[in-house]
């Protein structure tokens, strides 16, 4: 067994128990009936002192997402120009937000967007008829804690988000073929009886090795066929004795000179270009070469393929001629202010997410992804630059989130 493999095992029997850890203690919280927040006439969240009470609530019907606070004294609905208000949420690795609000109907209004994800601590103050109050809960969602040790444990690594150049490259298919010249078929000269054999079939040979002698028929006096290029014997169709009857008696092909011939459709076509770089790729998927595209067929085959000929240092890829090859060709190359790796990316509610860690806490941070090339993904919006996040094994953290009960309330 690879020690990949039994990395990936150990990875995953950690993450099995690290699940079974967080049921058994989901049901031991379970024993502990948590209260669960008193909700007002808008489904906002009550806070109360004496016979003054706050309904703090997030509306996002037909607006992005805001607070409003109606406040009431008894019972009674108090005059919104009456009550002072400001809400501090408290974000995890970000900073602070204030929030100050203004009265609009019967409402107050905050005076700030509250961006995804909904996950802080909740501070607001509050003044009415000469006495000021204060409420402070948590409100979190998206969010867990996992020791540093753990975390080492099951593979959970971490990179800082930042400017990435992206390639963007597009999958060709073709084969690899003897380049010109580098394939030669011999015959006799004269026609004749073959007298001996010099080399073997697979041998190495120069230019000007002895292959054959062929005794001529005309003048019954032998000579010697020799070969006009260096390369692998790779056809010796012949034995002692045998007439030469016109046929090829020796193929040499020089396996140095091979290139890769991929074939690009019409749309395909338009966006390759002469000199551009190309990751040469096996049956396997696995890159064995690099190479360039050396030319560009004007003509279209009868499938309405372009021929594209890509150069490549054939004696590093240990591959016959006729073999199947992938080519991914680069077709563009841009930098981009911000980026995450491709790996990274969780589903979180119908957002796309990535894991920040601050100290031992990991929290989803909601994003909006711009182009894909490769292992990157551009950041658009959601992350701040240098925002340490989780690269490889994210979805032990997603995994230990859901287990959690992570939930999306006001």
């Amino acid at each position: 067994m690879s020690n990949s493999v039994k990395r990936s095992l150990i990875i995953s029997m950690l993450a099995s128990l690290l699940m079974s850890l967080s049921s058994a203690a989901l049901a031991v919280g379970a024993e502990v009936q948590e209260i669960e927040p008193e909700k007002g006439p808008h489904r906002g969240r009550m806070l109360r002192e004496d016979d003054f009470a706050i309904e703090l609530a997030i509306f996002e019907t037909g607006v992005p997402p805001e607070f409003r606070v109606w406040a009431s004294q008894g019972g009674e609905a108090l005059p919104p120009e009456n009550v002072k208000v400001s809400v501090t949420l408290g974000r995890l690795g970000d900073g602070d937000d204030l929030i100050n609000f203004k009265p609009q109907d019967d409402f107050l209004r905050g005076d700030m967007e509250i961006v995804e994800p909904h996950s802080f601590l909740v501070t607001l103050n509050a003044s009415y008829g000469g006495k000021r109050y204060q409420w402070q809960y948590d409100n979190f969602e998206g969010r867990t804690r996992i020791n540093a040790d753990v975390a080492d444990a099951m593979g959970i690594t971490t990179g800082a988000a930042g400017s990435q150049v992206l390639v963007e490259r597009l999958p060709l298919f073709g084969r690899l073929v003897a380049d010109t010249n580098a394939l030669t078929q011999l015959s006799a000269r004269f026609e004749g009886v073959i007298k001996a054999i010099h080399v073997s079939l697979g041998q190495q040979v120069k230019a000007g090795t002895p292959l054959i002698s062929i005794e001529s028929n005309e003048s019954l006096k032998s000579y010697v066929l020799r070969a006009d290029i260096a390369g692998e014997i790779a056809a010796l169709p012949v034995n002692v004795g045998e007439a030469t009857s016109g046929r090829t008696l020796v193929s040499i092909v020089d396996r140095s000179r091979q290139v890769v011939l991929l074939k690009a459709f019409p749309d395909d076509r338009r966006r390759v270009a002469l000199n551009n770089s190309v990751q040469l790729r096996n049956d396997t998927m696995d890159v064995i070469g690099e190479g360039e595209v050396q030319w560009i067929s004007p003509l279209l085959n009868a499938d309405q393929s372009a021929d594209i000929r890509v150069s490549v240092d054939a004696s590093n890829l240990a591959l016959p001629a006729g073999s199947f090859i992938r080519g991914d060709v680069e077709v563009a190359r841009y930098e981009v202010p911000l980026a995450v790796k491709r790996k990274a990316l969780q589903s979180f509610r119908d957002f796309t997410v990535v894991y920040a860690k601050v100290g031992d806490q990991y929290e989803v941070r909601m994003l909006e992804l711009g182009r894909e090339a490769g292992e990157w993904v551009e950041v658009l919006g959601g992350l701040k630059p240098g925002t340490e996040y989780v690269t490889d094994n994210s979805f032990i953290i997603k995994a230990d989130i859901e287990k959690s009960g992570a939930s999306h309330d006001h």
